[in-house]
Formats: structure tokens, C-alpha cells, sequence
């Protein structure tokens, strides 16, 4: 008996040890400590995994996977630019339509409103960022009511804004992720209500980089505006305990989960996956890319009963055909049509092929070089830091400081607007010892030039002029010099060498996609052609794109049994 009781107790013992253990572990694994150390942290609970792979406004998530990039069905202009290659694109957010006139019409009101066109130091940033409503015109044809009336008018706000070149399209996104990430810092108290609408000036204006390298630069520091105290913003709930966290967090940051990655142009691969939108074609054959269109079949008209015969883009069918009799209206359109008319392919986007093309994120080089990176792809990188000023502060550019980039047609666009952080290319600090990358401008980097040439001399004794090695180079495009004097006249030196050989350089951007100017041949989605990034047109538009943070999915079911 007496043994028994021994066991019986010590098995007693065992279990209350092991339930203290438990409970131990339990306390320590709480969202307020650390799995590390097991130390409280003075931080936010789940604010992180409340804001995972939160969307922006007016996009779409679209899951990655893999696919066959370039795959084309035909290839009668025989370019031999999109050889297949099997890439990976990681999840990323899309704007679910192409900008519209009226979202453009909301930048331009806000550029006119903060940086006064009447105004010396600002009156060249409207201009710069004003949509070109000449590209309409024709030697020989009639096309004013568009010049005039396509980017204002009302029975156009919903129709894709053309006549935007791409330096304008990235300027766009840049906007557009200053102004979201307002509103979101608004909406958790961290600045002033309605700050955005009625406090805004030039020198008192909101920048994401800024705010979280500098937040007492955004607003022209004003203490009213960026609320620095949690008290001023929100008072926090009382805990079980009856008692209420103190925090000491002044400003958010990026581990507070509440600022959005940046709006941008989507890169080539992600732009020719999230068209194709291989998710929803089982039938097909992904890993050979054999479909044809953003939906399924090999035709442009809709197989389905209830829609069958109805064209499922705006393109052109033929010579002097834009969108049928009257009547018997082919597509339902002649120019650009408003958006959402037509299906959304599988991803839920609409007008990946027809509307307008599409400017993308990537430098144009007839080759990719998967052989070096399959995972998401894209060449046009220059990698850039702060500032630092001799104080050891980041600067912040001012009316005084605001630089130019002149244009081929003599258009000046600026850089960075006042209230932004000034950028300068990464040097060796950032470089040294490095394997991933060792300089800041990689747009270059492994594009067939120098020494895939014939004409390049391994033996080069060095006494070549640089207009001779640049004649050598196998991107050797013409280079033409545009700039205003210091009387603000506009200056051109034009090159005239017989040695180019190509008009591929680095300031020439790839555009997808099929517009309403085009045959049913660009409507593919591997389709890839190029255009100076400094140039517009009436047939190509953008749509911005966002990383996605976070896991792959947004909802993945359990496998099956």
C-alpha cells in the first residue's frame, strides 16, 4: 500500500508539473512577448497581422505562380524578341482597370492646387505632368473633338488617359502612394483630420520616406499636423487588468503595419502573367503557355450562350475598321472605350488586351536572361539612397532645390517635388564585398552589349574616341541633346553619326498589350514592343501595380486526403 501511494503520488506530482510547465510555456508564447527571450514588447499587439497583404484602393490581389514568359502563338513580325522562358512572379497587387482621365484629372488638380502654375518657382511641374492632347492629331485627318474634349470632358472620365508618357505614368504612381499613405496615417489618427485638404502647400506637403525617415520634415514640421503623442490621436483601451498600456511609440513606422508598399508600374513579367491569367485555364497546358488571349480560346468573340458572337476586346479588325457597321457594331467602340466593358479575365482585370496598350516598368532589351534570374524578372534597376546632408541629416528638397529632367520635345519634368527626400545613386559603401549587386545603375547588366558584339575589340590599345567606342557598343542608338539655356531657350544638338546602328538605348521603356489601334496579333499577352520613355501616343495608357507582403495566398485550402 505504502508503495503505491509513492507512485500515486509522484504520478500526481509528474502532472502538476507538467501543467505548470504548460502554463508556463502558454504565458511565454503570448502576443505581447517574446519567442525569443520571453520579454514583454512594448508594442502594438497584431497590428502587423491585422495589416498583412492589405490592399490599395482600386486594385486586386494576384497570386504568383510560375509560367511561360514570351511564349507567343505567332510571330509574323518576326522580332525574335520573346523566346520562351519559364519565370516565377511573386503575389502583387494590380489596378483591377487602366487610370482613367479622372484619376489622372485628380493629380493634376492637386499639382495646380499645392504648386501654383502663376507661380516662378513651381510653374514648369503642371506643365511637366499635363497629359500631351496633341498625340490625337492626323496629317490627314479629322481628330479636334478629341484634342479638345478626351482628357476633360465628362463622357470621357472613365475612358484610359492616353497621351502620358512613361516618365509621367512613374510620377503618377509616386502621387499615388504619397496620397494613399495620407490618408491611411489620417484614418489611425496619426495626423491631423483633414490635414491633406486644407493644410497642404507647397513647402508643407506629405512624403512616405520623409514621414519615416524624418516625421518632424513633413508639414512643414508643424506639430498640429503629424500628432506626435497617442493621447492626441486615440486613447488606448484599458486592459483585463482595468489598467491602460502606455505607449511610447511617438510616430508610425514601418513595423507598425499601417503604411502601403509603393504604387508603381508593374514589370514586364508580373504585367504578361497577371494578363494570360493562366489560374483559371486548367484545360490548357501552363507550363507550355499555349493560351493565346487573356481568356480562353483562340478567338476574340465570346463562345458563351448568353454573350456568344460579342467581341471581348477593342482592337481593330482591319483596314479602315475600327468597330464595325453601324449597327452591327463589332466591339462597341471606334477609339478607346470607358472601362469595365469588356469581361475581366480570370484574375478579375479588366482590358489586358484592346482599350489601350500599356506602359510597363522594364527597359527594352530583345533578350531575357532567365539564365541568371527566373524569379521575378526585371531589367531597368538603379538603385539609389538619402541624401545626407553635411549635418548628417537626410535633405528634403525645397521650391529652391527642385531639379529638371528635360525632355527629347523639350518638356521639363521634375524630379522630386518639394518635401521629398533627395536621392543620390548607392557608392561602394552600399557596393563593397557585395555579390548580388556592385554598382547603381544595372540596367546593363548581362544585355548582350560589348562583348557579344562582332565588332568589339578585346585588344583595344585604348586610343578610340568615345564616339568610336560608342559606335562599337550593340545598343548604339543615336544621341541627341536637348536642354534650356540659362535664358530659358531651348537648345538641340542632334546626332548625326552613320555608325548607329539602333535606335534600343536606355531610355526606351516596353509597352504590352493590344490598343484600339492594333490588329488582333498584339492582343497577346507575351507580345512585347518599345517606345523612348520620353514619348506619348493615343494608344498607350498604364495601370499601376503594389508588392504584396505577406504569404503567397490570401486563403489556401487544406490539401486533399
Amino acid at each position: 500500500m505504502k508503495v503505491k501511494k509513492i507512485l500515486n503520488l509522484k504520478l500526481i506530482t509528474s502532472i502538476l508539473l507538467i501543467a505548470g510547465l504548460a502554463s508556463c510555456s502558454k504565458k511565454s508564447s503570448s502576443s505581447n512577448s517574446s519567442r525569443a527571450t520571453g520579454w514583454n514588447l512594448d508594442r502594438q499587439k497584431n497590428v502587423a497581422a491585422k495589416n498583412k497583404n492589405q490592399a490599395g484602393p482600386g486594385l486586386v490581389f494576384v497570386e504568383g505562380g510560375t509560367f511561360t514568359m514570351g511564349k507567343v502563338q505567332d510571330d509574323v513580325m518576326h522580332d525574335w524578341n520573346n523566346s520562351p522562358t519559364q519565370q516565377h512572379v511573386q503575389s502583387f497587387y494590380m489596378d483591377e482597370t487602366e487610370v482613367t482621365n479622372s484619376m489622372y484629372l485628380e493629380y493634376l488638380e492637386w499639382l495646380k492646387k499645392v504648386f501654383p502654375p502663376t507661380e516662378e518657382n513651381y510653374k514648369n511641374i503642371y506643365e511637366g505632368a499635363s497629359p500631351d492632347t496633341l498625340v490625337w492629331r492626323n496629317r490627314l485627318g479629322y481628330n479636334e473633338t478629341m484634342t479638345n474634349n478626351y482628357l476633360r470632358h465628362p463622357s470621357y472620365a472613365e475612358y484610359p488617359v492616353v497621351g502620358v508618357n512613361w516618365i509621367q505614368a512613374n510620377e503618377f504612381a509616386k502621387w499615388r502612394t504619397e496620397r494613399v499613405n495620407e490618408s491611411m496615417l489620417e484614418k489611425t489618427g496619426y495626423i491631423k483630420k483633414n490635414a491633406k485638404n486644407t493644410d497642404v502647400s507647397a513647402e508643407s506637403t506629405f512624403s512616405t520616406e520623409t514621414y519615416l525617415a524624418s516625421p518632424t520634415s513633413v508639414y512643414g514640421g508643424n506639430e498640429e499636423i503629424v500628432l506626435k503623442e497617442r493621447s492626441k490621436r486615440k486613447a488606448p483601451k484599458a486592459g483585463k487588468d482595468g489598467k491602460v498600456a502606455e505607449h511610447k511609440n511617438v510616430y508610425a513606422q514601418r513595423s507598425s503595419g499601417i503604411l502601403l508598399p509603393e504604387y508603381r508600374l508593374p514589370t514586364e513579367a508580373e504585367w504578361e502573367y497577371a494578363a494570360a491569367a493562366d489560374v483559371g485555364q486548367r484545360e490548357y497546358n501552363i507550363y507550355k503557355g499555349q493560351k493565346k488571349y487573356p481568356w480562353s480560346g483562340s478567338y476574340t468573340r465570346s463562345g458563351k450562350r448568353v454573350s456568344k458572337g460579342d467581341q471581348l476586346a477593342n482592337f481593330k479588325q482591319g483596314n479602315g475598321d475600327y468597330g464595325g457597321i453601324a449597327g452591327w457594331s463589332d466591339d462597341g467602340a471606334d477609339i478607346t472605350n470607358q472601362v469595365k466593358k469588356y469581361p475581366a479575365n480570370d484574375f478579375g482585370l479588366y482590358d489586358m488586351a484592346g482599350n489601350v496598350a500599356e506602359w510597363v516598368a522594364d527597359v527594352y532589351r530583345p533578350i531575357i536572361d532567365n539564365e541568371w534570374n527566373d524569379f521575378n524578372y526585371y531589367r531597368g534597376n538603379l538603385y539609389t539612397k538619402n541624401k545626407i546632408g553635411k549635418d548628417g541629416k537626410v535633405e528634403i528638397v525645397t521650391s529652391k532645390t527642385i531639379e529638371y529632367d528635360t525632355l527629347s520635345n523639350g518638356k521639363l519634368v521634375a524630379r522630386a517635388y518639394p518635401g521629398q527626400i533627395a536621392q543620390v545613386p548607392v557608392d561602394e559603401n552600399e557596393t563593397y564585398l557585395r555579390q548580388n549587386f556592385d554598382k547603381s545603375n544595372n540596367i546593363n547588366y548581362r544585355d548582350g552589349d560589348k562583348q557579344s558584339t562582332r565588332f568589339y575589340d578585346f585588344g583595344n590599345t585604348g586610343d578610340e574616341t568615345k564616339g568610336e567606342k560608342d559606335a562599337r557598343k550593340m545598343y548604339n542608338s543615336p544621341k541627341h541633346n536637348v536642354a534650356v539655356d540659362s535664358l530659358g531657350k531651348m537648345s538641340r544638338k542632334y546626332d548625326s553619326s552613320s555608325k548607329r546602328t539602333t535606335l534600343i538605348n536606355d531610355e526606351v521603356r516596353v509597352f504590352k498589350g493590344g490598343s484600339w489601334r492594333d490588329r488582333a496579333y498584339w492582343l497577346d499577352p507575351a507580345q512585347r514592343r518599345y517606345l523612348p520613355q520620353d514619348m506619348a501616343t493615343d494608344y498607350i495608357g498604364f495601370r499601376c501595380a503594389m508588392s504584396s507582403v505577406g504569404p503567397k495566398a490570401q486563403k489556401r485550402k487544406s490539401p486533399r486526403n
